[in-house]
């Protein structure tokens, strides 16, 4: 797995890529009420607002972390977002793409460095 700067996981899986927020991204947050999940089929460039989750603290963007196209969202999270709190490496995967350029992966950091700027 790899980890952004802001708090998102992201794991291969053949010629895809799942994205997630992280633990720490998830109780920052608190407790989460609405997530809004890009259209499967969208183009997105790294950096592109993505998905809009609501909490009982606030609303936060979560930013596409690599070019590519949407080609699977995690629809469970639309009836019970809940479940970002509850399994946010697991279950709460956001959504799948397929990036155009799998190097862009290279940019971000492994489990030990993400440790360094969260513990």
């Amino acid at each position: 797995m790899k980890y952004t700067q802001d708090h998102e996981w992201l794991r291969s899986e053949g010629d895809l890529v799942v994205v997630g927020i992280t633990q720490h991204a998830s109780d920052q947050l608190g407790d989460v009420v609405f997530v809004e999940l890009p259209d499967v089929g969208r183009a997105v460039a790294k950096g592109d607002d993505a998905v809009v989750i609501e909490s009982v603290k606030a609303a936060s963007d979560i930013l596409a972390p690599l070019d590519g196209e949407i080609v699977e969202v995690n629809e469970a999270l639309a009836d019970t977002p809940s479940q970002v709190n509850e399994d946010p490496m697991g279950a709460a995967w956001f959504f799948k793409i397929k990036p155009s350029d799998p190097s862009q992966m290279d940019e971000y950091m492994d489990e030990a460095a993400y440790r360094t700027i969260v513990d």
